[in-house]
Parts: structure tokens; sequence; C-alpha cells
């Protein structure tokens, strides 16, 4: 059974892993307490919901994971018209007509592409999606991501529970295939409660963990991506991150800027101009450089154009 560490350590990495396995390293410092949540949800094989305000981190979990242990992985972006089918499967009907008019019976033909044109045969017409591509995985659990499931209908998240619980398995109704999950994957899913509470009985298939936002983490996850940020003085990692914190804690703010607002602005200050941003300059400018960085709403963006009120 895998188990996650995230130590940092490249060669913790398994050597054979999954050509689907994200390649480029995914530095995430996570507490003991999530690293236990998602072994925990590795060992029960149960979705873990993660809720968290935007930028604390949820997303790029799943994608850490995926690398540190060589897993595949598949993404899941819900929309509100998002029903549960389109994380399994995909067919193309209306292709697979045009075909049989096409051919007029006449099979193992070939359009320009190399498209095989044979309506007999469903197979061709059938595209897997994020879930169904785990469910296929032979020889080890993929790691799928459910975006922010609290976009869908009301319905999205009991109609989850038919596929990720026992028998792991659905059927394609085109091709009556039963197609069951070799190894159950592992299934993050993110929600920033944009409509309230999910379902109680899809609560109770959950593992649950609330991220809290790494204020006091900060320059610590700079120095993780230090092959991006470049080579950064410790002086303007310091007065960035403090700058940083006094912006999200300002009053009457729509939308608190996350973590990947700040590496961009962080990597801004030290490599867009032709010298790093002096850090005795970033102390004491007012209003904030490169506020089209942090801000991503106009009465915000507008706000930070003014100078602080002291």
């Amino acid at each position: 059974m895998a188990t996650l560490t995230f130590t940092g350590d490249p060669t913790k990495r398994p050597q054979n892993a999954h050509s689907d396995s994200p390649q480029r390293p995914e530095p995430y410092l996570a507490s003991e307490e999530l690293i236990t949540a998602v072994n925990l949800a590795i060992f029960l094989q149960r979705p873990l919901l993660l809720e968290g305000e935007a930028g604390c981190g949820k997303t790029r979990l799943a994608v850490a994971i995926a690398h540190e242990l060589g897993l595949p992985f598949y993404r899941w972006d819900i929309r509100s018209t998002t029903k549960y089918q389109e994380g399994l499967y995909d067919f193309d009907t209306i292709l697979r007509l045009h075909d049989a008019n096409l051919t007029k019976g006449l099979d193992g033909q070939a359009d320009q592409s190399g498209r095989e044109i044979d309506p007999s045969n469903p197979e061709n017409y059938l595209e897997l999606k994020a879930l169904g591509k785990a469910f296929d995985c032979a020889d080890r659990p993929a790691v799928v991501l459910i975006d922010e499931i609290d976009k869908a209908d009301l319905d999205f998240p009991n109609d989850l529970l038919a596929v990720l619980d026992e028998p792991w398995s659905f059927t394609i109704r085109e091709t009556g295939v039963v197609k069951q999950a070799k190894h159950p994957p592992i299934v993050i899913i993110t929600s920033n409660k944009e409509k309230g509470n999910l379902p109680a009985p899809f609560l109770r298939r959950c593992l649950y963990y609330f991220v809290e936002f790494p204020s006091n983490r900060l320059q610590e996850i700079a120095a993780a991506h230090q092959p991006l940020l470049g080579e950064l003085s410790g002086e303007l990692a310091e007065v960035a991150t403090e700058r940083f914190l006094q912006i999200r804690s300002r009053e009457g703010l729509f939308k608190k800027p996350g973590t990947s607002e700040f590496l961009d602005w962080l990597r801004a200050l030290n490599r867009f101009g032709q010298q790093p941003y002096s850090a005795k300059t970033l102390a004491e400018s007012d209003p904030v450089p490169y506020r089209e960085l942090l801000f991503k709403l106009r009465a915000d963006w507008r706000n930070a154009a003014r100078p602080s009120v002291t």
C-alpha cells in the first residue's frame, strides 16, 4: 500500500513511475495532520474532502501526492452543469451515426487522419474520462482530483457515491461492459462551500480536512520554490512575506490573495526588473508594487492603488 511522506527527497519517487504521473516535482509543505489524513484516506479507500479558502493549496495537494508516489494523475474540473457520468466516459453517438451513414455497411475503412471507421465496434467511439481512466489502471491506483465539487447540482455528490464505494464499478451502457476498478483510486475532492454544505450521505462517506492558509510557512514555501523564483535574498523574502500578510489582513478585502499570488508576486519582485526589488524600498513603498498580481477583483485592485491610511 502506498504511503505518503512528503519528505521532499526525489529518491523516494518510484523508479517505475506511471507515464501519466506528473513529471515535474510539486513542492508541497504539508502538516503532519494533513499527511495523516491523506494516508488514512489511502488506507480506508475513501475520498478525502478538502475545504479551505481559495489559494490555500487544496488543488496542488493531489498533484504532489501523484508525483511523490509515481501514480497516474487525472483531474476533473466541476462546472454547474456537470453530471457524474461525465467523469466516467464519453460515448460519441453522433460520430458513430455519421460513420454508419458514411460507410453504408462497409467495415474497416479509415479517414484521412487514420481514424478507423467501423461503426460496428462501439469501442471506437468510447473515451474514458478521469474516473474511468483511474478504474482502468491495471497495476496501481491512480490519483483523481475532483475540483470544486460544490459548483455542481446538489444531487451530484450523492450520485458519485454509486461509483466511489464498493464494488467500485460502473457500466458502460452503450457496450454493456462493466468497468470495475482493479485498484480503487485515491480520490481528492475540493470544496469552497459555494452552495453551502454538501449532502450528509456524501459527507459520511468522505474523510474531511480543513486546510488552513499557511501564514506562518510562507518563507518555507518560497524556499521550496527557489528554482522558479531564482536566488532570493532572505531579507527580501522576509519583507515580502510581512507585506503580503499585512495585505491579507486588510479590512474590506473581497478576495484575499493566496499562495499562488504570493509566489507570482515574489517572483516578479526578484526577477522582473533588471535587479531584485530592494527590500528597504518594498518595506516603505505605498501603495504596494505589482498590485495586478495580488488583486483579482476590481474593488480590491482599485483600493490597492490608494496609499494606506495610518
